[in-house]
């Protein structure tokens, strides 16, 4: 399989990503703007991708910009927050046609661009203020996101973990903002952090398709050339497991007990080990075939489901299950005890083969989707490390089972997090 690589270009105000490939029929352009994870701020950040969808200074509402849009060919377009380790990311994304499929040849990639840059720099709002009713209308479906987020147990129970696990962290910030802070929000407040936004976020654009590289660099001047004031880069936070794991236990009207844990790693994207923590969490918990699918939930029959996944940018690793309510210590015991083989190098060397195909399979299934090659190439910007996805395929085919071993003996349990009854609190 041949991968595409990636052309940098820096300028003033955003870095641009050509990753040139004749591979779509589409052209996918991502705008991504980066911002440290901060209390203040994250509220207006989670409800800003809503409002910017509702129009433009030159579209009245959102209905004229889903017209635009169908007029290009039926773009897509979202936009939409996340955050990575210790950052917030808004990420503006539009998928177009290319226009060399096309009869008419309409030149759509520079109007694209240029409706991603009236969206993002034009937005719909008077006299430095958002309108009124449409923040009002924005904020009711931010809650009613908040909302479903409390209704879906293992989100909840995940964020809870965080809650816990990264109190007095950044990290610990919650994606979508906070309830309580909605009230206060009106269009003149939003439009302010909308402008510190511009101002001061590190800005990246991904261009992935079959673009002329000129032709792109031209397009997307508006933003090479902004004017910012960026913040200082700001290192992560490094925290160590406490000396006595801590444990939450949670009461709710639940038929089914989540019980998640969270560990330290303190591995990340740049560090050496980073390809061993991934084989490492292909053993343990990634896969249908890692210790914890085949142990907790087929052996033993004490979870609905049973995984692990890790936090790239953080140094976390985090367990999740959903168990009945009464199986909780045996469950706690039976986790505990994969690692602990783990920490032990049980496990066979086929085996650590087994999931480096796998992890390299899965890589490549990602790339094969432009979001997902995208989204690839971002892990780099965030985690200060310039690789080729190749030199990311071999660094896995590398990994030996001593590596997987060495990391193994570095992941410490932080905290425990259990959502149960009330009846089968009185037990745990």
């Amino acid at each position: 399989m041949k991968i595409a690589g990636e052309k940098i270009i820096t300028g003033k105000g955003a870095t641009l990503h050509l990753i040139p490939t004749k591979k779509y029929k589409t052209i996918s352009i991502a705008v991504k703007l980066q911002a440290p994870l901060e209390r203040e701020t994250i509220t207006a950040r989670a409800l800003l991708p809503y409002v910017l969808q509702q129009g433009t200074a030159n579209l009245s509402d959102a209905r004229a910009l889903r017209l635009k849009l169908d007029d290009l060919y039926g773009a897509i377009l979202s936009i939409s927050g996340t955050k990575k380790g210790e950052k917030h990311i808004i990420t503006l994304r539009l998928d177009v046609a290319n226009e060399n499929y096309l009869s008419d040849r309409t030149p759509l990639f520079e109007r694209a661009v240029d409706l991603l840059r009236e969206i993002l720099f034009e937005p719909k709002a008077e006299n430095g203020a958002f309108t009124e009713s449409i923040v009002s209308r924005e904020t009711q479906t931010l809650k009613q996101k908040m909302v479903a987020l409390k209704d879906d147990k293992m989100s909840y129970a995940n964020m809870r973990l965080i809650d816990e696990m990264c109190k007095s962290e950044p990290y610990s910030l919650h994606v979508h903002g906070y309830e309580e802070e909605l009230g206060d929000m009106d269009g003149s407040k939003l439009y302010g952090f909308y402008e510190k936004m511009l101002k001061q976020d590190k800005m990246d654009i991904y261009i992935l398709g079959d673009v002329d590289s000129e032709l792109a660099e031209k397009a997307v001047q508006p933003f090479l050339e902004r004017d910012i004031s960026p913040l200082e880069e700001r290192a992560a936070s490094v925290h160590q497991a406490p000396a006595d794991v801590q444990e939450v236990i949670e009461t709710q009207d639940v038929q089914q007990a989540k019980l998640h844990l969270g560990y330290r790693t303190n591995i990340r994207y740049d560090d050496p080990d980073y390809a061993a923590l991934q084989v490492f969490n292909g053993l343990f918990g990634g896969f249908p075939s890692s210790k914890l699918f085949r142990n907790v939930r087929e052996k033993h029959s004490l979870a609905y489901y049973a995984a692990s996944r890790f936090e790239s940018h953080k140094g976390l690793l985090f367990v999740f299950s959903g168990i009945d309510p009464k199986d909780y210590q045996k469950a706690k015991e039976i986790i505990d005890a994969q690692l602990a083989s783990m920490q032990a190098g049980e496990f066979e060397g086929t085996e650590v083969e087994e999931v480096k195909d796998l992890i390299v399979s899965q890589i490549l299934e990602t790339i094969d989707n432009p979001a997902g090659h995208i989204e690839t190439l971002y892990q780099q910007v965030m985690g200060n490390k310039n690789i080729t996805i190749e030199q990311m395929l071999d660094s896995i085919k590398q990994v030996t089972t001593e590596d997987v071993l060495q990391v193994a003996k570095k992941v410490q349990l932080d905290t425990v997090y259990l959502l149960t009854n009330k009846e089968a609190e009185k037990n745990a």
